[in-house]
């Protein structure tokens, strides 16, 4: 039996707020945000870039930590983009 990986993302918008993914096929999902077909969030706010990915070996896993980051501060979340994350 296949066994997916998972995807969790941040992609920063064009007006510099984040948005938190989940997917199976990153590239393909960055092209689909690209393209308006993403969902209504990049769909009005644009897209800059993919700035944080994260690999997971389950969907359950990769569900609970898109739920994580999308409770998390704007402060946390580029904490962890910039790799600052737990570094003191």
């Amino acid at each position: 039996m296949k066994t997916w990986k998972w995807y969790v993302y941040i992609i920063e918008c064009k007006d510099d707020s984040y948005y938190v993914g989940l997917t199976w096929k990153p590239e393909l999902r960055y092209e689909q945000h690209l393209s308006g077909l993403g969902g209504k969030y990049t769909a009005l706010h644009g897209i800059k870039r993919i700035a944080y990915i994260e690999e997971f070996q389950s969907l359950e896993e990769a569900r609970q930590r898109e739920i994580q980051l999308k409770g998390w501060t704007r402060k946390k979340k580029e904490k962890l983009i910039n790799g600052a994350w737990g570094k003191w």
